[in-house]
């Protein structure tokens, strides 16, 4: 079980990276660029370390519901990487960055591809296990395990990048709604 388990979670944080590119390599106009940017700075205006953890928390539980979270993690990952194109549309500087290098070279990135990819892959095992018609009381503890290794990361991952945040902002490096 437990090497099946591990090569879904890879095959899903797979498929969540290429969704993530896909998303980031969108053609986005100047005007949606501008809708999306005054959208995004009205969200992180006052973010602080929990707001962030609220907010990846927010989106990561979903991906455990099953067969739903595989739908939902894959959209999300679209998005965000719809988001990249648009914030790279109105930061130049940011066109040069690799869209994978910011989910894949930054710890707090990491950290919740990490997060949900456990999410996507568990909403598989059990919307596999439901279609199967195998009990679910087994897969209540290692999804109450997994649900908790979820949260820390993320909790750990958005005091990280709030705290990122904070130092690039004092090196006087703007970064667009930070």
């Amino acid at each position: 079980m437990n090497k099946i388990r591990i090569i879904t979670f890879f095959i899903f944080l797979i498929i969540f990276a290429i969704a993530y590119q896909i998303g980031s390599i969108s053609t986005v106009s100047d005007e949606e660029a501008k809708i999306f940017m005054s959208e995004f700075e009205e969200l992180v205006l006052d973010i602080d370390a929990f707001g962030i953890f609220v907010h990846n928390t927010t989106i990561a539980l979903p991906m455990f519901i099953p067969g739903f979270g595989v739908a939902w993690g894959i959209f999300s990952a679209w998005s965000t990487g719809f988001a990249f194109a648009a914030i790279s549309t109105t930061t130049p500087i940011l066109a040069d960055v690799p869209p994978l290098a910011v989910i894949f070279l930054s710890p707090f990135g990491l950290m919740e591809l990490v997060a949900y990819s456990l999410g996507i892959s568990r909403s598989f095992i059990l919307i596999r296990a439901i279609t199967k018609k195998i009990n679910l009381t087994s897969y209540i503890k290692p999804t109450a395990i997994e649900i908790g290794i979820v949260i820390a990361l993320l909790l750990a991952g958005g005091f990280l990048e709030f705290y990122m945040l904070e130092l690039v902002q004092q090196e006087g490096f703007e970064m667009p709604g930070f």
